[in-house]
């Protein structure tokens, strides 16, 4: 059998451990950590899984301002339109952001572009079915693998520079964890006229030697289970010591026929707690506070925040007065520069997977192609700041392309539309007929 097919493999297993736990804590599903045993008999079966999930919190606030809205071929303001065109017909819009939140939450996602029957196929993978071989010198992807189950069979594909290989299990496989290590069959090669290998890694870069990414969520995970924990304990308290425990003295233990003590009063709201005899005492213990709870929960929850860059308004530490707009903006600051870093890591590769596309559809050598990837803006404004921020940059002769795409977010599409409108416009109010022109 094929040695990088085996090598590839063998890296896909051995990652799934770490990957399938990252799942757990994303999904809010891990088990309670911490919880002793005489809690979790306390909770019984009434609280399985109580998970507050910030790990998929703080995913979710860096992906949602992570959007691709075009590309530029170096030297021209103008976007690419016929890029743009491949881009929309593979639905890379909403899978683009699919692949920003996997690698934020595995530390890496992948995309394979490859030729399709309509032009550029591109299709975004996981770090659970794909993995990658770089080279130790330049980091440069030399071989990667698609190991997935269907049919009742597993499949690969192995991609080189110069090839693509499919195989097949020699045996059924049900389970994707149970894949074969060595038994498997070669289906079909074909040429690989690229040059490269079509897969490219989306990598969220840790330390220089983290080649394969790091979770958003990693730092998150163990203040994530003392969260769960305190508020299990909260829970428990709650039920068994919050409210007031009453009792008496001075009264005749009843048995029952079986020498089991009888309950001499009722836990009924309405019910008349009374006794003949007159040593009888009533008194009741101290309900629990929960104040202790609160302000621990608070505590793990502002270093979750410290941590994650996530700002008080996104973990409910504002209190009742909502936040003006400056200090919205002074809050995310550090979750609008994180987002900006990812910008430049994910624009790497995005590009990358731009100039195979281009590659694919006009035949030519993509490691001769430079072009610019096109973001959304991360920040938080409204409407009337941005607006008043383009008015000033126009009026101090800043062309109006750059500010609607640097100011108003605009995408190119966005701004072709205007640009088109403008000329209309103006070619309105100089009386011109167009359709005599053509005509």
């Amino acid at each position: 059998m094929n040695d990088l097919l085996k090598n590839l493999s063998d890296k896909l297993d051995a990652s799934g451990g770490t990957l399938a736990r990252l799942d757990t804590y994303y999904s809010g599903t891990q088990p309670t950590a911490f919880l002793s045993k005489e809690a979790r008999e306390a909770l019984g079966d009434r609280l399985k899984v109580l998970a507050v999930n910030f790990p998929r919190l703080a995913v979710h606030a860096l992906a949602e301002r992570l959007q691709v809205s075009g590309f530029r071929r170096a030297g021209s303001e103008a976007p690419d339109s016929a890029l743009w065109a491949d881009w929309r017909r593979n639905r890379m819009e909403d899978a683009a952001a699919q692949a920003h939140v996997d690698a934020l939450v595995y530390g890496r996602s992948f995309v394979i572009v490859w030729a399709g029957p309509r032009g550029p196929l591109v299709t975004v993978e996981s770090a659970r079915q794909v993995a990658v071989i770089r080279d130790p010198a330049t980091r440069e992807v030399t071989a990667a693998l698609k190991r997935w189950v269907a049919d009742g069979k597993g499949h690969a594909v192995l991609y080189e520079p110069d090839q693509i290989t499919r195989y097949t299990s020699a045996a059924n496989v049900e389970d994707p964890a149970a894949m074969p290590a060595t038994s498997w069959e070669h289906a079909e090669t074909i040429a690989n006229p690229l040059g490269v290998v079509p897969v490219v890694p989306i990598v969220n870069r840790g330390r220089l030697l983290e080649v394969d990414g790091v979770s958003e969520m990693d730092d998150l995970l163990d203040l994530s289970d003392a969260l769960n924990k305190l508020l299990a304990d909260m829970m428990v308290t709650s039920e068994f010591y919050a409210r007031p425990r009453r009792w008496a003295s001075g009264l005749e233990i009843l048995e029952d026929d079986d020498g089991n003590p009888v309950k001499p009063f009722s836990a009924a709201l309405d019910d008349i707690w009374q006794s003949e005899d007159p040593v009888t005492k009533f008194g009741q213990f101290d309900a629990a506070r929960l104040d202790g709870y609160a302000d621990a929960v608070a505590l793990i929850t502002q270093q979750i925040g410290a941590l994650s860059t996530l700002p008080p308004h996104y973990l409910g530490l504002n209190g009742d007065q909502p936040p003006s707009a400056d200090a919205i903006r002074s809050a995310e600051a550090s979750l609008v520069s994180r987002c900006y870093q990812l910008q430049r890591t994910f624009g790497q590769a995005w590009a990358d997977v731009a100039r195979l596309i281009i590659a694919v559809r006009e035949g030519v050598d993509p490691l001769a192609i430079d072009l610019d990837v096109v973001w959304g803006n991360p920040e938080t404004r409204t409407p009337a700041q941005a607006a008043d921020a383009a008015a000033k940059l126009v009026s101090v002769g800043v062309p109006l392309t750059v500010v609607l795409e640097d100011q108003m977010g605009y995408t190119p599409a966005q701004i072709d539309r205007v640009r088109t409108a403008q000329r209309t416009q103006a070619l309105d109010g100089a009386g011109v007929d167009l359709a005599g022109l053509i005509a």
